[in-house]
């Protein structure tokens, strides 16, 4: 006789994501943590009651880039006058203003009205790029991590996972001083931002479902020196996040300055690895985009962003095709959809090749990338999708969407990555609670 086992809850699910194809059904055992202690297409021995969800259950989604603060101007910069010139540097004096409006109990509200749109698109863990860290006049709070709690403290209302990433922002740009606009974002020397850094552990030591990593803002905005410095010195085995040849105004002046490429410099200076955390790199010679691949560090990509601030389209195609690993972040909140940016990840390939297979099963390819490598960038290896000991965190989608409900199991996965948005979702779960 099978023993019957004690959970805290079981779910069946219609059906299940696994790596490399659905359970169905799916039934899924956790604990009062919401650990998954059972995990199979067969119904478990047990007293406790068994919650049927009529979905599909993918694995959660990482934001592998956020800035919280920019949620408060998210649509705020889209009027523009005519003959006027607006870009990324246009754009960037209004981001300036947006962050001294707030004071740390304002940046709490605007962060946990975001993360909460996060959780209902499906985002179960989100990497906060964090360079808000002084008050309206530049001055550091008695608290270093002042800001840095609070956005941890947002996140436990939410009720979503955050990896904290102090950021270390120096320069205005490459070999100039900070504009006064920044002076909420500096510290002055690799000593200052790695006492930020400590006094950010301490800022997540309440709350359980925190973590940390650390990283500069970009070449253009620490020091080279700097740079190598932060990154020797710092804490080992914590995912390490740079921002990296987003604009072509930013390459220039790095080859001007530095002799070299952003992502050349990169690799030519540093130990480039699987520890390394790479956001945009949308301008990238062939040969860079072939080493920076071949190196196991991973490119995050914010689509929504690149499109609105006009940076250009990343040559995902080639990156893939060299191995490359890569994830998804939402940046300046412009969009907040997993499922539309990975489309447009693949649909901006398909307008400059003019081809429809950018990979070979492009939905499955997609969301294994984001999924697996969005986990590194919050300083997690976990290789399966679901897997028992591991939380249960979960998008789960409606079937009784026409477009999923057509849908065999062939076509379920690319059918919910191509057609779906955020009102197809019945929920979202975070240790295995609904959020």
């Amino acid at each position: 006789m099978t023993p019957q086992i004690s959970y805290s809850t079981v779910y069946r699910f219609d059906y299940l994501l696994l790596k490399d194809a659905w359970m169905q059904p799916a039934y899924v055992g956790i604990d009062r943590e919401g650990v998954v202690q059972y995990l199979s297409s067969e119904k478990p021995a047990t007293t406790a009651a068994i919650e049927a969800v009529a979905g599909a259950a993918l694995p959660g989604f990482q934001n592998a880039h956020s800035h919280a603060f920019q949620f408060g101007m998210a649509g705020m910069a889209e009027i523009h006058e005519k003959g006027a010139a607006d870009d990324f540097w246009t754009w960037r004096e209004a981001m300036y203003t947006c962050a001294l409006r707030y004071n740390p109990s304002e940046l709490k509200s605007v962060a946990v009205e975001l993360y909460r749109q996060m959780l209902r698109n499906g985002y179960t863990q989100v990497a906060e790029f964090h360079y808000l860290h002084h008050d309206k006049e530049g001055k550091p709070y008695a608290n270093l991590a002042e800001t840095g709690e609070r956005l941890v403290e947002a996140a436990a209302e939410a009720g979503i996972k955050i990896t904290l990433i102090p950021v270390f922002y120096q320069k205005g740009d490459f070999g100039k001083e900070p504009h006064s606009k920044q002076r909420r974002f500096i510290s002055k020397d690799t000593d200052a931002y790695l006492k930020l850094l400590e006094s950010s552990l301490r800022a997540i030591s309440g709350y359980p479902k925190a973590s940390l990593g650390f990283g500069v803002h970009s070449l253009r905005a620490v020091a080279a020196a700097a740079i190598v410095a932060t990154y020797a010195n710092g804490p080992k085995g914590l995912p390490f996040h740079v921002h990296a040849a987003e604009q072509l105004k930013e390459v220039e002046a790095c080859v001007e300055y530095l002799g070299q490429r952003p992502v050349e410099w990169l690799l030519n200076n540093m130990a480039v690895g699987p520890g390394f955390h790479l956001v945009h790199c949308t301008h990238m010679t062939t040969e860079e985009t072939k080493r920076l691949a071949q190196s196991g560090a991973t490119v995050i990509l914010c689509p929504g962003t690149e499109a609105n601030l006009g940076d250009g389209i990343f040559s995902l195609g080639d990156y893939a095709g060299h191995g490359g690993a890569w994830a998804i972040g939402t940046d300046s909140q412009i969009s907040l959809n997993p499922l539309e940016d990975l489309r447009w990840l693949d649909y901006a390939q398909r307008l400059t090749t003019h081809k429809r297979n950018t990979f070979d099963n492009g939905a499955a390819h997609m969301v294994r990338n984001s999924i697996l490598h969005g986990r590194k960038a919050m300083g997690e290896n976990a290789e399966e999708y679901f897997s028992l000991g591991k939380p249960l965190d979960a998008a789960v989608y409606d079937l009784t969407r026409p477009a999923l409900a057509q849908a065999n199991p062939t076509h379920l996965l690319p059918a919910i990555v191509y057609t779906a948005d955020s009102s197809a979702l019945l929920g979202t779960m975070v240790n295995g609670k609904w959020v």
